[in-house]
């Protein structure tokens, strides 16, 4: 039985970790492209957590790894997907 609880814990408080780093990855992707958007924190932190797969895949099939290649893809895949969700919305 403590062992199903510690695995439940643990797993919420990863999801709480990974959602606090896409709210920062998409924070800085916000404050690197300024502009009106039309999304709150919710979109903000849908576009963190995509863009940081999307830029961690990328720089993986670059052969870059490693925590600042990481962090330069993760940020440059959520800008990439707050450029593409502006148009999106515009339209």
């Amino acid at each position: 039985m403590e062992n199903a609880l510690g695995g439940g814990i643990g797993g919420v408080m990863g999801q709480l970790i990974t959602g606090v780093i896409g709210q920062a990855i998409g924070a800085i992707a916000k404050l690197l492209m300024p502009g009106p958007d039309p999304g709150g924190w919710f979109v903000t932190i849908v576009l963190g957590l995509v863009g940081s797969s999307v830029g961690g895949l990328v720089m993986s099939l670059l052969g870059l790894s490693g925590m600042v290649p990481g962090l330069v893809g993760a940020v440059l895949g959520a800008m990439l997907l707050l450029f593409i969700y502006r148009l999106v919305k515009k339209g």
